[in-house]
């Protein structure tokens, strides 16, 4: 199973630059790396997201992050996985970028 993680440009370039990341200051705030499955991503990108281009959406497996992480609920109360650890670029199966247009996020297609 892919989770997902969507970065900003500065947040993608630090990611690349260092190897890992913390997360982006949402995720510092909390405590954890928020991700999304790819029925979630829609509304993640819109609440979080909305109207913001230069996007790197990037694909994690789950099974990798092993016990780091966790299913919490979240919005609605859905189920929502957190990363209590550091995410590296070597847990990155897969990026595409994330464009903004004509009033709504563009993801790859077959995701969602």
């Amino acid at each position: 199973m892919l989770v997902y993680k969507i970065f900003r440009a500065a947040e993608w370039a630090q990611l690349a630059r260092d190897g890992s990341t913390a997360g982006a200051p949402v995720d510092l705030a909390d405590g954890f790396i928020h991700l999304s499955i790819a029925d979630q991503l829609p509304a993640t990108a819109a609440k979080h997201f909305h109207a913001e281009d230069d996007l790197t959406l990037a694909a994690v497996g789950a099974d990798a992050l092993g016990d780091a992480l966790k299913w919490e609920p979240s919005r609605g109360g859905a189920l929502f996985p957190h990363l209590y650890r550091a995410l590296r670029i070597d847990d990155i199966a897969w990026s595409a970028p994330l464009p903004w247009r004509d009033g709504a996020h563009h993801f790859p297609a077959g995701l969602t």
